[in-house]
């Protein structure tokens, strides 16, 4: 039963965004924050990753603040996503003025298609690898939206979740113009190995891949995690920022009070967005212009 279960889940994942390559708006806006379905590209021609996208009254240019999800190894839990939406942190944000986008991204729930980010197994997990096809997931839906005529074509901020915040830490090395700051929530992968908490796969493979990406880096980072995240606890969590910033990357690392049993999902409350408001505020402020050459 089990085994008939996974094929079902493996043919669904393998093709149910086929018929979906049409990109942009989809069906009209609705409640709250004039919420609107969208399609946008992914690395996969024959495949567009659903998306959420929350506005601010008015007619714009807005800034872009792309939201990057969670994601798990496990191929059942990944089928069954529901689509993110992260609205207390979408509300946040759109009461400072940007357009929010919150994409799938390949693999995860109704999107489907190939697990672009498949670190492999524990031992020998590639974080490296896996961050970076996260990365390219979440730069194509950025692209994209800063195609449209009610998005600036700068400015942007990139928030990731978890696994998202891992692939956030692998895109730092995008033009600064264009991605004014990234902001990671309890960034990592690998977290609760075989379930259990405060245990991760190959932790050295993941602190290199962090001062790997800090190598690249030319984004500014902001990097949050609760003081009860049994995923990547905060002195875990320094160590990966600190690798980060040691090897060239600018980052600022705040660990942040306890908010409820689970800090690692904090930022999907309105309790987390809460505890992270002044950092969020912090971190969110406009980019000064860039001076112009003299002569």
């Amino acid at each position: 039963m089990r085994f008939s279960r996974l094929i079902v889940v493996l043919f669904i994942l393998a093709t149910p965004a086929r018929a979906q390559s049409v990109l942009g708006a989809l069906g009209v806006e609705g409640e709250p924050f004039r919420r609107q379905e969208w399609r946008v590209p992914t690395s996969d021609a024959g495949i567009a990753a659903r998306a959420l996208l929350f506005r601010p009254p008015g007619d714009g240019p807005f800034r872009l603040a792309l939201i990057a999800h969670a994601s798990t190894q496990n191929v059942l839990r990944r089928a069954q996503m529901p689509q993110p939406e992260y609205r207390a942190l979408a509300a946040f944000l759109i009461a400072r003025g940007f357009a929010v986008l919150v994409p799938e991204r390949l693999g995860h729930g109704a999107t489907g298609g190939r697990y672009v980010e498949d670190q492999g197994g524990c031992d020998e997990a590639d974080y490296a690898r896996s961050g970076r096809a996260a990365a390219e997931e979440i730069a194509r839906a950025l692209d994209f939206l800063q195609t449209q005529d009610f998005v600036r074509k700068d400015g942007a901020v990139v928030l990731g979740h978890s696994a998202g915040g891992w692939g956030a830490l692998a895109l730092a090395n995008a033009d600064p113009k264009t991605v004014a700051a990234i902001i990671a929530f309890a960034a990592g992968r690998g977290g609760h190995a075989n379930d259990f908490p405060n245990q991760i796969c190959a932790p050295h493979t993941l602190i290199a891949a962090a001062g790997e990406f800090g190598k690249a880096a030319r984004v500014p980072v902001t990097w949050l995690v609760a003081a009860n995240d049994t995923y990547f606890a905060p002195a875990f969590s320094r160590q990966l920022a600190d690798a980060f910033r040691g090897s060239g990357g600018k980052v600022d690392f705040r660990a942040l009070p306890a908010v409820g049993s689970e800090g690692h999902w904090m930022i999907e409350t309105e309790a987390g967005v809460k505890a992270a408001g002044a950092e969020l505020e912090r971190a969110l402020k406009s980019p000064k212009p860039v001076a112009a050459k003299k002569p």
